[in-house]
């Protein structure tokens, strides 16, 4: 397969560098209009400042008594064409020069609020021709307020200088903001985002390969859980994909095997049926056991050849007694005649359960099987306490079996995934099926089966419910008899 490569198309990076240029821009624009609103009311304000200069200077000459000259030049430095102040009832003027016929526009700054400026700011800069404003503000003294008349077009020069300046200066702020925050989350962000990307696509190319598994950084972020948490489900996915490719393989072996098998076993059934024709007693006490044995043998390569899947065929429940499958599965197992391990059996008399005897018999094998497995295993084991229990009793509508073995019980690391295919298996030889069959087939019974803590040894409990009793069938049965 090819290796797959992204797509050439606006990637991460440019979608980041596209949102991040508008936003800074944003975000100048947004500083610009305060900072124009401001500039305009200052560049007022010192009008009126040097006006008020100004009119102490008119105020203090004798008589009010000021040469036209002396006047013009005052007006020129403070860039105004006239000058008034208000006392009281009285309005005067202090100095004029060149007033125009009518006034254009009234400022009053006294109480301009932050709205009303920049309006104000934008309303000038945007007006053409030669305005002459009067601007009102408060004035030193017993005057109430002081009036200056000007030109507005100096002032929205002043204001556009002003712009162009902090344009070029925003712009290079902008630029050098929008670099750093591009590169910081480029670093920060895109990188690793790129790695786990690139890994997906890598791990997709072969999943069944544990190099192509992520190496998480020490980051303790976000991305630094997302790439701890994309490797373990990476290992978890090509441990997964091994056991199923292990799967595949065993099911065709078993397969090929139970081929076979299922002729050998037919032609010992066969010896069998004439071997149960002898009339020796001892031939005749073992010789049903024997076929019964050969009978589920071929039953099971047959149901294994039929589905070719790993589910079992639904039990066929019915109340069975559990006694005489406990004999049947001590026999199988070859412990009857086993002196070194004990058998202990505590069933109540005559208890029954709601199951499939072949399944139930079959669950119980495995767990005595393993019982005997795990005391014949253990080098330390004293042969004169080794002992296999098996105990039942019924609580009502459940039946409750438990298997206990003097061992050296389950290991901490194998009990989570104890009821696992190929999970428990710790000894030579072993497939690591015996509990997965077990809990499967247990489970089929609506049961439980699970691990006793707290006990010597390993003791596994088995919870068989019986079927719910259908009210309506049970009348129709009383009916009919």
């Amino acid at each position: 397969m090819p290796p797959r490569r992204l797509p050439r198309r606006l990637g991460l990076s440019g979608k980041l560098l596209l949102l991040t240029i508008p936003l800074v821009m944003i975000a100048g624009v947004l500083m610009y209009v305060p900072a124009i609103a401001n500039f305009w009311t200052n560049r007022l304000n010192d009008r009126l400042a040097a006006a008020n200069t100004a009119a102490l200077v008119l105020d203090a000459a004798p008589l009010g008594m000021v040469p036209d000259s002396l006047a013009r030049q005052i007006l020129t430095s403070i860039q105004a064409r006239a000058v008034a102040i208000k006392m009281g009832q009285q309005r005067r003027l202090l100095a004029s020069a060149d007033l125009p016929a009518s006034i254009d526009h009234d400022i009053d700054v006294r109480n301009m609020t932050v709205w009303q400026a920049i309006t104000g700011s934008f309303e000038m800069m945007f007006e053409t021709g030669h305005e002459v404003i009067r601007i009102i503000g408060p004035a030193s003294g017993d005057a109430q307020f002081i009036e200056v008349v000007t030109d507005e077009r100096p002032l929205r020069q002043a204001m556009f200088r002003f712009s162009r300046n902090l344009l070029v200066v925003s712009l290079v702020i902008a630029i050098l903001t929008a670099a750093l925050v591009y590169l910081a989350l480029h670093f920060l962000f895109v990188r690793p985002m790129r790695r786990l990307t690139a890994s997906l696509m890598d791990f997709h190319e072969n999943p069944e390969s544990s190099a192509r598994i992520i190496v998480p950084s020490q980051r303790g972020d976000e991305i630094g859980v997302a790439e701890r948490e994309l490797s373990d489900m990476q290992r978890d996915l090509v441990s997964m994909l091994h056991q199923k490719s292990r799967l595949a393989a065993l099911g065709l072996a078993v397969s090929k095997i139970n081929h076979d098998l299922r002729n050998l076993l037919a032609s010992a059934q066969l010896i069998s049926d004439q071997l149960a024709s002898v009339p020796d007693p001892r031939v005749q006490r073992f010789a049903p056991k024997l076929v019964r044995s050969l009978e589920r043998a071929i039953a099971f390569c047959q149901s294994t050849l039929s589905y070719g899947r790993a589910q079992e065929a639904a039990p066929d429940r019915r109340m069975v007694p559990i006694e005489p499958i406990v004999v049947e599965v001590r026999e199988t197992a070859g412990l009857a005649n086993d002196a070194s391990i004990s058998w202990i059996t505590a069933i109540e008399r005559g208890l029954t359960a709601d199951a499939d005897p072949d399944q139930l018999f079959r669950v119980m094998l495995n767990l005595v099987r393993n019982a005997a497995q795990a005391l014949e295993s253990n080098p330390n084991s004293d042969r004169s306490s080794m002992q296999i229990r098996v105990s039942g009793r019924r609580e009502g509508a459940v039946t409750i079996l438990e298997v206990s073995d003097t061992g050296p019980g389950v290991p901490q690391k194998t009990r989570e995934h104890l009821f696992e295919a190929f999970q428990t298996s710790g000894r030579p030889g072993g497939s690591g099926l015996g509990l997965a069959i077990a809990a499967e087939l247990v489970r089929a019974h609506d049961g439980d089966i699970q691990l006793v803590e707290g006990t010597i040894g390993a003791t596994f409990r088995i919870v068989i419910p019986d079927r719910p009793v259908e009210l309506l069938s049970i009348r129709t049965e009383r009916q009919r008899a």
